[in-house]
């Protein structure tokens, strides 16, 4: 049977700066775009129904290393403390997407409406304001809980690693079967065009693929070379490749998008202040419900970076599918991807100074 490993465990080197090389990409993006504006456009139109080749590439390699992780036989063991996965789960299915979307809608629809002029043209040709594209893309990045990085946050804060693994898996196979309706609704009541074969398509494509190959690539090396091994080597190196597939796309977005940035740079703070709010209000109402239920601090503090925490390698490829690359969707999940690192290391820091208020609160299932 598989042992975790309690070794200590830091953000490694490309961790630890996301942010720099988010920022990084963005520039050379930029620059790309504004030096060779056709190179992006040229790659992007290397297509296969409507799915970019390069992308789909590149976002293969992002998702992989986040599935080969998963250790399925924890969420059998997790049927035995239910209640901090009930938890994760309501915040993540029933309220998130919902708050997402009526934050996103009332800051980028209402209040900067007049702010974010425009039209822009995605696949297919549809016609539709650019400000309910930023709203879309925030739509994705709702529907999308909890990333592989979330395994890093729960592990700073000194939580349960072991539920923090298992609500990773829990929400991969939920999103096979939610994302794609919800995401399809949600979209539709933004009034954007839906094309339901391509979300299906882009969940079994960037979800279900990565999730089956990473399943039994698991079994096929811990039995070859043991668990130790796999651990302490091969997830060592996926690491890198799965950041690296990420900053190799958003180089290829910005080259499409740098213009815009240009001439209109207050788009990208306008869009990173609903994001905001909405991460601190989900990370406050998972973690009042944490107290409220009585769990103990090492399952309320996963709980809460779960819920605030977004998987935005997904909500990319996603609305680079559905929209396209140069997309203002797909700016969107970008700009959470800028904002993801800091504000999560952050409310590590909360629950660590707030750790006090649960002391008193025993664990009963």
């Amino acid at each position: 049977m598989e042992k975790v490993v309690h070794e200590e465990r830091q953000l490694s080197f490309f961790e630890k700066y996301l942010t720099a090389w988010v920022v990084g990409c963005i520039g050379l993006g930029i620059m790309l775009g504004k030096l060779f504006p056709q190179v992006a456009v040229t790659l992007d139109e290397i297509s296969i129904y409507q799915v970019s080749v390069p992308i789909a590439i590149c976002l293969f390699f992002m998702m992989y290393p986040i599935m080969v992780k998963i250790d399925f036989v924890e969420v059998v063991k997790a049927g035995k403390t239910p209640k901090p996965v009930v938890l994760t789960l309501i915040v993540n299915w029933c309220i998130k997407p919902f708050t997402m979307f009526a934050i996103a809608s009332l800051f980028l629809g209402v209040f900067f409406k007049d702010m974010l002029p425009g039209v822009e043209f995605v696949k297919g040709g549809a016609q539709v304001e650019l400000y309910r594209s930023y709203i879309s893309g925030c739509i994705l990045l709702g529907i999308a809980p909890c990333t592989a990085m979330v395994l890093i946050w729960g592990h700073l804060s000194k939580g349960n690693d072991g539920h923090t693994l298992v609500m990773v898996a829990i929400n991969s196979l939920a999103m096979l079967f939610l994302y794609a309706p919800l995401g399809g609704w949600l979209l539709g009541v933004n009034k954007m065009p839906i094309p339901w074969q391509t979300i299906v398509l882009s969940v079994v494509a960037y979800v279900g693929v990565p999730l089956f190959l990473g399943y039994h690539s698991r079994k096929w090396v811990i039995a070859k070379k043991g668990f130790k091994w796999f651990e302490e080597k091969f997830i060592h190196y996926l690491t890198p490749v799965s950041i690296g597939a990420l900053l190799v796309t958003l180089i290829l977005l910005f080259s499409l998008k740098g213009e815009l940035i240009i001439k209109q740079p207050q788009v990208i703070f306008l869009i990173a202040i609903p994001l905001l709010v909405q991460t601190c209000l989900i990370f406050a109402i998972a973690y009042f419900l944490a107290k409220r239920l009585k769990l103990p601090y090492k399952d309320a503090a996963p709980s809460a970076l779960i819920g605030a925490s977004n998987h935005f390698e997904v909500a990319i490829a996603t609305s680079t599918i559905l929209f396209g690359l140069s997309s203002g969707a797909s700016l969107a999940t970008v700009v959470g991807v800028l904002i993801e690192v800091p504000v999560m290391l952050i409310l590590v820091k909360v629950c660590l100074r707030t750790r006090y208020i649960f002391e008193r609160a025993p664990h009963k299932n």
